[in-house]
C-alpha cells in the first residue's frame, strides 16, 4: 500500500479508518518525545523526522543524491503499521535495548528486521516503549553513531 502525500497530514487522511488513530497516537508519540534537532516532514513517502540539510550538510549518503539524514519514519503498510528507526539499525546497543524491553510492553512476538518494527495489531502498540525510543538518542548521537558507521564501509 503506497500513499501518495505532499504532507503528513494528507498522508493521514488517507490512512484506512481503523488505522487512522493508532496511527496518529503513534506520531503524536514521536513528536511529543523526540529530541530538538529534528525536523518534521515527508522523507521517502512516509511522515517522520529527520536531520535537515542546514542542520547537517553531509546528508544521508546511500545513494549518490545527497538526502537529509532520516531518523525515524511511520508508515501504513498493507498488513501493518511500521516505525523504521535507522538508530536502532545503525547502533546495535540501541537495538539490543529494544529487542530486550520490547516484551515487557506487549504480549504479542516481536516483528522486525533491521530498522522496522512491525505493528500488526495497531490497537497493541506499546505507546510507552516507544516513546522511550524516541528520546533515546540525540541528534548529535544519532549523527556520530551515523558517521561511525559510514567510517567502517
Amino acid at each position: 500500500m503506497t500513499i501518495k502525500a505532499e504532507n503528513i497530514q494528507d498522508y493521514i487522511t488517507q490512512i484506512p479508518e481503523e488505522r487512522r488513530e493508532p496511527f496518529t497516537k503513534l506520531y503524536d508519540t514521536l513528536k511529543s518525545n523526540l529530541p530538538a534537532g529534528l525536523t518534521e516532514g515527508m522523507l521517502y513517502n512516509m511522515p517522520g523526522f529527520y536531520i535537515s540539510l542546514e542542520d547537517y550538510p553531509h546528508g544521508y549518503r546511500a545513494n549518490k543524491k545527497v538526502t537529509p539524514l532520516p531518523f525515524i519514519n511511520i508508515a501504513s503498510q498493507k498488513n501493518y503499521i511500521a516505525l523504521y528507526h535507522m538508530g536502532m539499525y545503525a547502533h546495535q546497543p540501541t537495538y539490543q535495548w529494544f529487542v530486550d524491553e520490547y516484551p515487557k510492553h506487549s504480549k504479542y512476538k516481536l516483528d522486525m528486521g533491521k530498522s522496522c518494527v512491525r505493528f500488526k495489531k495497531p490497537d497493541a502498540i506499546p505507546f510507552e516503549l516507544i516513546a522511550e525510543l524516541a528520546s533515546k538518542m540525540s541528534v548529535d548521537k544519532w549523527i556520530q553513531v551515523y558517521e561511525e558507521n559510514l567510517a567502517k564501509k
